[in-house]
């Protein structure tokens, strides 16, 4: 597993408002352990990170995003940075965020990660002598307020200026839907609202014509 060492501007891109692990100019993480802290506890600091890391610099990863985000449908998309920290020229919709989300979950090294309910620990680094022990944000998972057994994970987020936001990938047998909600103080709630009344009675020839 590949090493990654994070780098003043990565570790300084946060405020005290962001969701960080409070990671340090110079701390390392295996990609591994980066992976778990961006997808289970939306640590911004760490999608900086990991950007420089596979690019060189956080623009050439936007770009990268970008086009990539293009590939997957996501035609009316833009992205500003790595963490989705607000940006003017950072923007994106619903069905965007639904083509992304299904390309995400066709990759199943994403799927064991973004699925992990339990507590995960990032043992003592070489700049931080304490573990950091987090779990997954998403309240839909189990053991959770909202736990929805057909829940395989998702992405929460929030911004001052975009509010509250979900996407929850939920499976039944061979049924899969993708719930995407933007700037509702509700997200949960609608998501759990829809998912447990959509994916216990769709067939899947009403699933594959919705696609």
């Amino acid at each position: 597993d590949e090493t990654v060492t994070f780098s003043s501007a990565a570790a300084n891109s946060v405020t005290y408002e962001d969701a960080s692990l409070g990671t340090k100019a110079g701390e390392q993480y295996s990609v591994e352990q980066a992976l778990y802290g961006l997808l289970l506890y939306s640590a911004n600091e760490i999608a900086y990170g990991l950007a420089e890391h596979v690019s060189g610099s956080l623009a050439a990863f936007t770009e990268l995003m970008n086009k990539r985000a293009k590939e997957l449908g996501a035609i009316n998309t833009h992205f500003a940075n790595a963490s989705g920290l607000h940006d003017v020229n950072h923007y994106t919709t619903a069905y965007d965020m639904a083509m992304i989300a299904k390309g995400c979950y066709n990759n199943s090294t994403f799927v064991n990660i973004d699925s992990t309910s339990t507590t995960y620990t990032i043992p003592p680094t070489n700049k931080t002598d304490t573990a950091r022990n987090f779990k997954h944000r998403h309240l839909m998972l189990k053991g959770r307020q909202y736990y929805y057994e057909y829940c395989k994970g998702g992405k929460t987020g929030f911004t001052d200026q975009a509010g509250y936001t979900l996407v929850t990938f939920a499976e039944k047998d061979d049924m899969r839907l993708i719930c995407v909600c933007f700037k509702s103080k509700n997200v949960l709630q609608i998501h759990v609202h829809y998912l447990t009344g959509d994916l216990p009675t769709l067939r899947k020839s009403q699933l594959q014509a919705e696609q």
